[in-house]
């Protein structure tokens, strides 16, 4: 799993968003973390201990009698891998940024030397006050990491930004907060999702691509450090948290912004479904149905991957995609071949609408990794993980 044998300290502070704290600690503990948890004082008026040591098994803190040496606070913090404060409240952060350790969690956080993950709840005049924007900016110049909360109806039922950001964000953030950064300054471009060719304006020809595994590959690329681009054709999925995100429709489409952005891109990774055909003609108005069948007629879209390799400058990495359902290394070996690829990734396609995947790495010095079955996150990290951070620790 992702973070596994990875250590995460959660603080909660007072705040009616303090019930998502479990949904944290599970999507934590579904990655592999292992979880403890400490509240404010505030915090155990909205949700009880009991039920965090139920999730976690560990003892909850809160003040300095709950402990049995009275030096939890250094001995938490050392054993914290990552501390991430969700929900922070406007209070705790103030007291974060003047150092103030009046309770265990603002103690641990003052023992703490890594950078914090901080995901702010409050309401908006609250999180847009001059004092909590200040407190803000000078823990970020701190090095400190925030989720910025969304916008959304709010506890008092006006309407704004303040809302606790998603747990997956916030889990999201724990994970850029204790990798190490191989792609930092390094901008990366992912192309996800299945394009779109239309008919008319209703119908279309695509393919069964649900985008889900480079929408993890554009998160993960966040995660260890790069400035993603996610290039998207038609899905269903939520933005990750850290990247920016650009939509296209059509082939035609996907190609003309995968150029401009591959232009300053250090790394390209294609995963993207697209089209090789598109109709030839388009109809304005709806298809009327008609008794005799109907004959479409198509043209070859451009090859994304080939007209970028053929712009590849020297300082420029592109990692591939192919989808076989035989001879899957030759296949993918003459792709690479002819594309002027660097690395490609073969997909086998007996777990292709499971969920899950599998598939092989193939490196242009003949190297070949092995995908076993796994879920789409943890193979969009392991691809990652065996591209970029093999010379590095974590």
């Amino acid at each position: 799993m992702v973070l596994d044998r990875k250590k995460v300290l959660l603080g909660i502070s007072g705040s009616i968003s303090a019930y998502k704290g479990c949904e944290v600690v599970r999507e934590l503990q579904r990655k592999g973390a292992e979880v403890r948890v400490t509240l404010t004082p505030s915090a155990e008026q909205f949700i009880g201990r009991l039920t965090f040591k139920a999730l976690t098994e560990y003892d909850v803190l809160t003040g300095w009698m709950d402990g049995e040496t009275g030096l939890e606070h250094i001995t938490w913090a050392r054993w914290s891998d990552a501390f991430v404060i969700a929900p922070a409240s406007a209070n705790t952060i103030a007291k974060i940024r003047y150092g103030i350790a009046d309770n265990f969690l603002t103690s641990v956080a003052l023992a703490y030397d890594k950078p914090l993950v901080i995901a702010p709840a409050m309401n908006t005049k609250m999180y847009e006050n001059p004092a909590t924007v200040e407190n803000i900016k000078i823990l970020k110049e701190r090095g400190h990491i925030f989720v910025e909360p969304e916008e959304g109806i709010l506890a008092c039922g006006e309407e704004g930004k303040g809302r606790l950001a998603e747990p997956e964000s916030i889990v999201t953030a724990v994970m850029h907060s204790v990798f190490p950064k191989p792609l930092k300054n390094k901008k990366v471009v992912v192309t996800a999702g299945g394009t779109r060719e239309f008919l008319d304006p209703i119908r279309y020809i695509s393919n069964a691509s649900s985008g889900q595994l480079g929408y993890e590959l554009a998160k993960f690329s966040y995660v260890l450090g790069g400035d993603v681009t996610l290039i998207s054709a038609p899905t269903c999925l939520k933005t990750p948290y850290g990247v920016k995100r650009i939509n296209v429709t059509s082939a035609e489409d996907m190609l003309r912004e995968t150029l401009k952005e591959f232009e300053n891109a250090d790394i390209l990774i294609m995963n993207a479904a697209v089209a090789d055909f598109s109709p030839k003609e388009y109809s304005s108005k709806k298809l009327k149905k008609k008794e005799e069948e109907p004959i479409i007629h198509l043209k070859r879209n451009k090859d994304i991957l080939l007209e970028v390799g053929k712009r590849k400058k020297s300082n420029q990495i592109i990692v591939g995609f192919a989808a076989e359902s035989e001879n899957l290394i030759q296949n993918a070996e003459d792709k690479l071949r002819r594309k002027n690829l660097d690395v490609i990734v073969g997909n086998y396609l007996d777990v292709f609408s499971k969920g899950k995947h599998r598939g092989i790495i193939l490196f242009n010095n003949g190297e070949i990794l092995e995908i076993p079955e796994m879920t789409k996150e943890e193979s969009a990290f392991y691809i990652l993980k065996n591209l970029f951070l093999k010379n590095h620790e974590g």
